[in-house]
């Protein structure tokens, strides 16, 4: 398979595998993820606009410092941005009426499917952009997992949602960022992402 095809499979099976694991699993309860997924979710939560746009407009400041600093990285999560907030907007419009599995389920399954998604898009050095990015930028000048700091980063954006949901919705959304974090973790860590040395960051 060439390069530039397993770049495209790849790109969008992970941000088919985010859109539906936030619209079929985690708006259905009201959840939240992480990071600016999170974000744009709290503005949906809010004043119902569409969670891709926000994403795209909330990553502006993250995309000005790649852009200044880690370039590669900045055309590296171009696409996936725009595709997966494309594809969540569009998939927004199939939303079932009434939610396919139960809470906890779907906080699992749905935090899974978006770990995985990333995770794969990681392995290709794809991001889809906001703290996913900086996640990169961030491994990419040590040796923390990239796992690992989204965790870290959607456990914020999620306490920064306790206003907009209610105490079970936070314990289910905790649940979805850790199934998100640990498949992103065990992805990245089993495809050896910090094990390739990368040019440090301008600074």
């Amino acid at each position: 398979m060439g390069k530039g095809l397993r770049y495209v499979l790849v790109l969008f099976l992970g941000c088919l595998l985010i859109s539906v694991g936030i619209n079929f699993f985690f708006v259905s309860y009201h959840l939240l993820d992480g990071g600016i997924i999170g974000v744009g979710l709290i503005a949906h939560y809010l004043w119902n606009v569409p969670v891709g746009m926000t994403i795209i407009v909330v990553s502006i400041p993250i995309y000005i410092l790649a852009w200044m600093y880690y370039r590669p990285f900045f055309f590296n999560s171009l696409a996936g941005v725009i595709v997966s907030s494309l594809m969540i907007d569009f998939f927004a419009a199939f939303i079932p009426e009434t939610p396919l599995l139960g809470p906890l389920t779907s906080a699992i399954l749905g935090g899974l499917m978006l770990g995985v998604g990333a995770g794969i898009m990681f392995l290709l050095d794809i991001s889809t952009g906001g703290f996913d990015l900086l996640a990169q930028m961030i491994s990419a000048k040590t040796t923390w997992n990239v796992g690992v700091l989204i965790v870290g980063f959607d456990l914020a954006a999620v306490v920064a949602g306790i206003p907009v949901i209610t105490v079970d919705e936070i314990i289910l959304s905790t649940i979805a960022v850790i199934a998100t974090g640990t498949a992103t973790t065990v992805i990245t860590a089993a495809g050896g992402v910090n094990a390739h040395p990368r040019p440090p960051l301008r600074i």
